[in-house]
């Protein structure tokens, strides 16, 4: 099995650095929409040129890099033990590099590791095995900031009016939006899942996060719910950084899961402008990145 160490690195290196192309094409989108000479426009403009000196200094984008969230989609005949040794061994030497700094704190000691890496769940690493041969590994770092204005809900909600329906979904996405302000270092991104138990709720809303901000969702109906939720979270007025303005989010990523009937969970992962994902495909021995 081909040892792997050295492109997850890059993987990394590149995830913390260099912001992908959609989510800095949709800043500088959001900069022209902001009045001249608004803090919201100061702040977006500081944040792209921290962005390019970021990407050509080889630093990271922000001073939290956050949780390595890694998807990986592996053929069959990979060991995933041995493709997660490959990622923590990668994990630890990019902290080494300072691509990552140390982040990973034990819950109860308080003792922060020095190489982030901890227990099972710390980087969280997940596997699925697919059809084909071609490998692909994907990264997202996830800073504390956005993770702590997540949130879930449990439909119906009477304080909201929420029923179990896309309307009632609409409601306490919105809700979420409003709560975090500008605490989530806004302009945001939201993964939303409606459905699942409480864990794979949470699961899929992180899921939605790998998809691209100009992509479409496949089903009419929650691609409707995603164009109609990023347009009324922007007339809240909380802006970039919460300093009020026109772009408060991104974009939104909504999934369906089934669900037990007794429950209907809708769960909300808010991603901050620093939206740092990275892909990664290894087939026939060739790496690419994305």
């Amino acid at each position: 099995m081909q040892d792997l160490t050295e492109q997850i690195l890059e993987l990394v290196r590149l995830a913390a650095t260099d912001l992908p192309a959609d989510v800095e094409a949709g800043l500088r989108r959001a900069v022209e929409d902001e009045q001249p000479g608004s803090a919201a426009r100061n702040a977006l403009e500081t944040i792209l040129k921290n962005v390019e000196m970021a990407r050509q200094e080889s630093t990271p984008i922000c001073q939290d890099t956050g949780t390595p969230i890694f998807y990986v989609y592996y053929p069959l005949g990979w060991s995933t033990r041995k493709l997660k040794e490959q990622i923590r061994q990668a994990v630890a030497r990019a902290t080494a590099l300072s691509y990552l700094r140390p982040n990973s704190v034990n819950a109860l000691t308080g003792k922060n590791t020095g190489n982030n890496l901890g227990d099972e769940h710390f980087p969280s690493i997940h596997f699925e095995e697919v059809e084909g041969d071609t490998l692909a590994v994907e990264l997202m770092l996830k800073g504390g900031g956005c993770e702590n204005v997540g949130a879930q809900y449990s439909l119906p909600n009477s304080d909201l009016g929420a029923g179990r329906d896309l309307a009632g979904v609409r409601r306490v996405v919105l809700d979420a939006v409003y709560k975090a302000q500008g605490k989530g270092c806004a302009p945001g991104i939201l993964g939303v899942a409606i459905g699942g138990d409480r864990g794979s709720s949470y699961y899929g809303s992180k899921e939605a996060l790998y998809r691209q901000l100009d992509d479409t969702n496949p089903d009419p109906e929650l691609a409707a719910l995603e164009g109609t939720l990023t347009a009324e979270a922007n007339q809240l007025g909380i802006g970039p950084m919460g300093f009020g303005g026109q772009t408060t989010l991104l974009g939104t990523k909504i999934q369906g899961l089934h669900r037990l009937p007794a429950s209907y969970f809708v769960s909300v992962s808010y991603m901050c402008w620093a939206f740092r994902r990275r892909r990664m495909a290894v087939r026939a021995g060739q790496v690419s990145y994305a």
